[in-house]
């Protein structure tokens, strides 16, 4: 059966060693107070609620969804999922990262971090309400008006209300300037809002008292495509000038999306009519605000996957211990047995170490992610702040992208490792790659990601950005090549430095070209940048790790791992390097009729 438990190890491993936060962060004047011990003691709890009050109720999300009632339009979650986000509600989880100056509790966003992994792992479903309403309060704690502040801030913080965001349309996804919901401004300075959108993550359910939606729409005198759309914030029931609920708005929902995977998630079609809101922002400047929300739903989409990696992980390890089945080719390993345990069998440890290096490697490149936002939030230093905000900037395409690719591999694998009792929903393993599925698509699809990446985080800046990543990745290599055993490591980053540079010219030159041979290679080109940034991440695990390696088990399995990665896993750049470089025609040449 599936089975997760905190990986408080390694955890500790990246943060306290590879990374080595308590000191960068004490440097902050907000977190100058803050300790290991409270870190890990704050990691160690939320652990033990992923892992003893969300993990049980996974199955059971997925077996029974949630079911709409059609004449009161409200949504009942799965048995326990109330309960749950009560006990998380009464626990301050909710306040963890927030702004203490509205009841936030002010931790940083890499201690937040492993809590979100936790929490996907443990049930990504149910970790998708609280997960959006974070983004809903970050939004809000940027572009919100003084009064949304005062009067909506401290109810998402303690987590009596929650948020979402409405952005799709049945016509208009990725498109967002081919929307056509419409707000109407009334006398009081509110506005009336009308209009339809679909997919709605959490849009309707029972765990709170209110729900606070984020939606995108024109006013009347709007300019036609992106320019023209702004953001409103509009309640499931109106709120008072002191914060009390008042009668339910017109925006309801009017059937729930019969999905894949997320079972446990209220993924509605909402319905307004002239539902009462107020402008978040400034008129026609909604993307702006939205973005906030967005961004920060893309970081937590590779934190959905980056969880799932680490429960199929978890759950194909202990099965391929424990499952007998067959012989060793090179003899018994266990002859007292009738047959060995199939982690035995060679391809069985290639999946599994598959699992194990890009699942390390996303923990590793998604906490120092965090650790860039905290860099840039709250570092007294401009330069510092300026350069993380640009790490920002080129890797959040890579954290949505990669990992949820990696994640969706690694789920399958899992099910490969179980065989027949992967595929049996009753060992949990199917519904990790059901789940898995949605997070290559939603926030922008992956092919969304990396055209951002390579049309504007690359290319629209000459690749200043990437430069100064490659200056870290050079820096490293300067550092500790000459270290015992680093060489191997330090070799092929050099080598992948100089091709992802060579490739990037490459492609920005036939891009001036033909624009088209951009989209030709924005998907080869982003695994191929994200490969370079794991292979950095792998060789700086492995410079800690080889000097305790010999003593220490945990660090042996580092250095192997590190080894594994680069010499199974990072030899496909040399294939993403032939195929954007094969250009676009042979894409473009059949016409659409023969398809």
């Amino acid at each position: 059966m599936a089975q997760y438990e905190a990986p408080l190890r390694d955890m500790q491993f990246v943060l306290h060693e590879l990374l080595n936060v308590e000191p960068i962060l004490k440097k902050m004047p907000a977190h100058a107070e803050l300790n290991r011990e409270l870190m890990d003691q704050v990691i160690e709890e939320g652990g033990k609620f992923c892992a003893e009050v969300l993990f049980p109720l996974n199955q059971v999300g997925d077996r029974e969804g949630c079911k709409l009632d059609t004449t009161t339009h409200e949504v009942k979650t799965p048995t326990g999922f109330k309960q749950a986000y009560q006990q998380f509600v009464a626990a301050g989880w909710p306040a963890l990262s927030c702004d203490p100056a509205h009841g936030g509790q002010g931790l940083p966003h890499v201690v937040q971090t492993p809590m979100q992994e936790m929490m996907n792992a443990a049930n990504q479903a149910w970790a998708m309400y609280p997960g959006l309403t974070h983004g809903a309060y970050q939004a809000l704690l940027a572009h919100g008006t003084e009064e949304q502040k005062k009067t909506v801030l401290p109810k998402l913080i303690e987590g009596s209300w929650t948020g979402t965001m409405c952005l799709t349309e049945p016509h208009c996804g990725t498109d967002l300037g081919m929307l056509r919901s419409k707000a109407e401004p009334q006398a009081d300075g509110t506005y009336k809002i009308t209009g339809g959108k679909i997919f709605i993550s959490s849009g309707e359910h029972d765990m709170a008292e209110n729900i606070v939606h984020l939606v995108l729409a024109r006013l009347p005198d709007a300019p036609s495509g992106t320019k023209g759309i702004s953001l409103f914030l509009v309640p499931k029931f109106l709120v008072g000038k002191d914060g009390s609920l008042g009668a339910r708005n017109t925006i309801t929902c009017g059937a729930l999306e019969h999905k894949m995977g997320i079972h446990g998630n209220s993924t509605c079609q909402m319905n307004l009519d002239g539902a009462v809101g107020t402008l978040v922002g400034q008129p026609n400047k909604g993307l702006n605000a939205m973005f906030v929300m967005m961004n920060g739903a893309r970081l937590g989409v590779g934190m959905q996957s980056l969880g799932l990696m680490a429960v199929a992980y978890q759950s194909s390890a202990a099965y391929a211990k424990d499952r007998i089945q067959g012989r060793s080719l090179s003899g018994p390993k266990a002859p007292d047995k009738q047959a060995d345990p199939i982690i035995v069998h060679p391809d069985v440890r290639r999946m599994l170490l598959t699992q194990r290096a890009y699942l390390e490697g996303s923990r590793a490149f998604a906490y120092w992610i965090a650790l860039q936002a905290d860099i840039a939030h709250y570092s007294a230093d401009e330069d510092e702040r300026h350069d993380a905000e640009d790490m920002l900037a080129l890797l959040t395409p890579i954290i949505k992208a990669f990992i949820t690719d990696a994640g969706f591999e690694c789920t399958n694998l899992g099910m490969q490792v179980l065989g027949g009792h992967g595929y049996i929903s009753e060992w949990g393993m199917e519904q990790f790659v059901r789940d898995a599925r949605i997070n290559m698509i939603y926030e922008g699809t992956n092919t969304i990601q990396s055209l951002d990446l390579l049309g504007r985080k690359v290319l629209g800046d000459g690749g200043a950005k990437l430069k100064k990543f490659g200056q870290e990745i050079e820096s490293f290599i300067g550092a500790h090549y000459n270290e015992p055993g680093m060489k191997e490591f330090t070799d092929l980053l050099e080598d992948i430095g100089g091709k992802v540079t060579d490739t990037s010219m490459w492609v920005g030159m036939q891009g001036m070209k033909n624009p088209d041979e951009v989209g030709a290679a924005a998907v080869d080109y982003l695994r191929l940048v994200g490969h370079m940034v794991y292979a950095y991440f792998w060789a700086r695990m492995a410079q800690v790790a080889l000097p305790k390696a010999a003593s220490d088990p945990f660090y042996r399995a580092k250095v192997e791992t590190a080894r594994f990665y680069y010499t199974r896993l990072l030899p496909e750049t040399e294939m993403l390097i032939k195929r954007i470089k094969s250009g676009s025609k042979v894409l473009l040449s059949l016409e659409a009729d023969l398809f």
